[in-house]
């Protein structure tokens, strides 16, 4: 497994275009990749292997970076050419992104440990408007049912952690019920949501009659802290992807070292 990183250079029309449209930039991450077949969106026939997953991160207008896991190396020579600086990217030793052998981090982790974390997901619940109709998957709106939906606890279990809780003095705001009765944690939990998008396209024409038609999501990125609960599954879950939606930049989680609650400045 490896894991990438490619900032976007947003200056460039052919970045726009792709920042613009999900499946434009899909077929981008996925053409880095030369032992995939473009008809496998998953990026191997083994449903049980890891997948190749991306996430686009906007830090500020002009800081916009592209994430890749996936179980070989990937060549982004086409993205930098279109959406990089291709210039600069002419020395082999410095090709325009970052690559690194994700195994070993992997393979470090341990039950207990603690990480901060950010994850870009489409948090969805299912409905049954009418009596006697199917459900139907339905976005979460508000960020109070989009982090109740990331801190389902059996879908933490089954993801291998547990978010963090903050201490008793830290917390401000208290928990309770919203207007319409659903339950709210307050700032309980070290996470945060932000970053909402909806998005809405059609199907690329290369698909099959079947699966084309209208898509619309709804995206957010959550940032917090967690504790490992179960090593191999939170490897599976960093590998093939959180929730629904992977194939538009949703699913990705990294890490990232975390520093205790209460830290100084000079700690962290």
């Amino acid at each position: 497994m490896y894991l990438t990183r490619f900032r976007v250079n947003t200056a460039r029309p052919g970045a726009r275009r792709l920042l613009s449209s999900p499946q434009s930039l899909h077929a981008g991450v996925m053409s880095a990749f030369p032992g995939l077949l473009p008809t496998d969106p998953g990026g191997s026939g083994d449903t049980d292997a890891p997948r190749v997953l991306w996430r686009l991160d906007h830090n500020a207008r002009a800081e916009v970076f592209l994430y890749v896991v996936g179980p070989d190396r990937p060549d982004l020579t086409h993205l930098v050419e279109q959406a990089g600086w291709p210039a600069a990217a002419r020395d082999p030793e410095t090709p325009g992104w970052q690559t690194r052998p994700y195994t070993p981090f992997l393979d470090r982790l341990t039950e207990g440990d603690t990480w901060a974390f950010r994850l870009t997901a489409n948090p969805v619940h299912h409905i049954r408007r009418k009596e006697g109709e199917p459900t139907k998957r339905t976005a979460h709106l508000t960020p109070v049912h989009q982090m109740g939906w990331l801190l389902d606890t059996e879908r933490q279990a089954r993801a291998g952690f547990r978010i963090a809780e903050k201490p008793h003095a830290e917390r401000l705001l208290p928990g309770g019920t919203t207007h319409k009765k659903h339950e709210h944690h307050g700032d309980r939990y070290e996470l945060a949501v932000r970053d909402q998008r909806s998005l809405s396209f059609t199907k690329s024409r290369d698909q099959p009659e079947s699966k084309r038609g209208p898509v619309s999501l709804v995206t957010v990125t959550f940032d917090g802290r967690l504790e490992v609960t179960d090593p191999q599954a939170l490897r599976r879950t960093l590998t093939h992807g959180l929730g629904k939606a992977k194939a538009y930049g949703c699913g990705l989680m990294t890490l990232a070292p975390s520093a205790p609650p209460g830290a100084t400045k000079a700690e962290r």
